[in-house]
């Protein structure tokens, strides 16, 4: 039987991860936040010193993204990643590790070792599949296909207001300057740009609520799952 696999890609602070982790919830689907391995990649290697040297110890690079020492713990406060057994839930979702992932990201053999990694998730009853690629490389046999974007504007807003709930001191002109560069990265990249899906729905959050967007995406989901 063919799994059902809902895939939302699309720029940084968009809103995907919040809203693909409610679609998760909505249908009882497993969820792969593909961007968290990235992230998790990204740190481990800048804390083995390798980041700055990724071409020279390339092979070494691929070894540890191949065995990365991961786990998504569930608990009642939410979904616990863990990395060499540490709690890194919160250090993973700052601008500086976005940035270690993005540069892990341009390195086609570091994408290529967490492939089948990300594939492994299409598991019954289903998968929300929350990335970049995930419709374009990953998942292409996706049978809903979402491409969540916004303004770079509104997205330097939520994520500076998210960064301040966590007590971080951050300036709004930063952050922007970070999520331009990051967005002009992804996008030119050589092995699976950002980019939206041929036939993928395509939603501007810029000036929609999470209930808004939740709503066309179910809307979304449920016309093309029946098909």
């Amino acid at each position: 039987m063919t799994v059902q696999i809902i895939t939302i890609d699309g720029p940084s602070g968009s809103g995907k991860g919040t809203l693909a982790a409610k679609l998760a919830a909505h249908y009882q689907f497993h969820l792969l936040d593909s961007g968290a391995l990235y992230r998790l990649l990204g740190l481990s290697l800048h804390q083995k010193d390798l980041l700055d040297c990724l071409d020279s110890a390339l092979d070494q690079c691929i070894k540890i993204a191949t065995n990365l020492d991961i786990k998504f713990v569930t608990t009642e406060a939410g979904t616990q990643v863990q990395l060499d057994s540490e709690d890194v839930s919160q250090t993973i979702r700052t601008e500086r590790v976005g940035e270690f992932a993005s540069k892990v990201a341009t390195i086609p053999e570091l994408r290529a070792a967490l492939l089948e990694r990300q594939r492994a998730f299409a598991q019954e009853p289903g998968l929300v599949a929350d990335g970049r690629d995930m419709a374009t490389s990953i998942f292409p046999e996706a049978q809903a296909k979402i491409y969540l974007t916004a303004s770079a504007e509104s997205r330097a807003a939520r994520r500076v207001k998210q960064l301040q709930g966590m007590g971080l001191d951050v300036k709004i002109s930063d952050i922007l300057a970070n999520i331009q560069a990051r967005d002009k990265r992804d996008m030119e990249r050589t092995v699976a740009p950002l980019k939206p899906a041929a036939d993928a729905y395509i939603i501007d959050s810029s000036k929609l609520g999470i209930d808004e967007v939740f709503q066309l995406m179910t809307n979304f989901v449920e016309k093309q799952l029946a098909n």
